[in-house]
């Protein structure tokens, strides 16, 4: 096995922005693991998550030279990494957008997903269809409002606000199926 030099985050930036091989090699080496898991909660399959994972190192390497060390390098490629694979949603938004018309209404009397943990909500979410997933994603994990989420994805706030909803309600119905005791917030 061949061992892999770690390098500062300022060591990598200004080798990768000096297009220098090892330091893109040990850049991808450094964070390929945390970028897959983030991609994965806006796939259905591990081989979409990888060619999002590539794809968004490709930019990354691209755009390297853009990044400014006034923030957070990993905040600046989840970033990328997020819109990336809204890139990949977005071409296939024929086969995965749950429409409003396709779901029956959904009335949240309380946030028992509030209760949960980070972790285990992500465990849960895996199983949602994609456009009810990538809505929840970008809204509780990522943090984005409804207004940008709707630009990023090309639907309405409504839609939005719609399909946040209607994830929330299937992760509790799928708690409840599995006798899970949410606590009541």
């Amino acid at each position: 096995m061949r061992k892999v030099t770690r390098y500062s985050e300022s060591e990598l930036v200004e080798g990768c922005q000096k297009k220098q091989p090892r330091y893109q090699r040990a850049l991808y080496e450094q964070y390929h693991r945390l970028m897959f898991g983030l991609c994965l909660r806006y796939t259905d399959n591990r081989d979409d998550a990888e060619d999002i994972l590539q794809e968004g190192f490709i930019k990354i390497f691209k755009h390297i030279g853009t990044f400014r060390s006034q923030g957070s390098f990993e905040g600046w490629m989840r970033r990328i990494m997020v819109h990336t694979a809204i890139e990949h949603y977005r071409r296939n938004s024929r086969y995965f957008m749950v429409g409003i018309e396709s779901a029956p209404e959904v009335a949240m009397e309380s946030d028992a997903l509030s209760d949960l943990s980070r972790d285990e909500i992500l465990s849960l979410i895996q199983d949602l269809p994609v456009g009810y997933r990538t809505v929840f994603n970008l809204y509780v994990i990522e943090g984005y409002p409804h207004q940008d989420i709707a630009d990023m994805l090309n639907i309405s706030v409504g839609t939005s606000k719609s399909q946040l909803s209607r994830a929330k309600k299937l992760l509790q119905e799928k708690l409840h199926a599995h006798n899970i005791r949410l606590a009541q917030g």
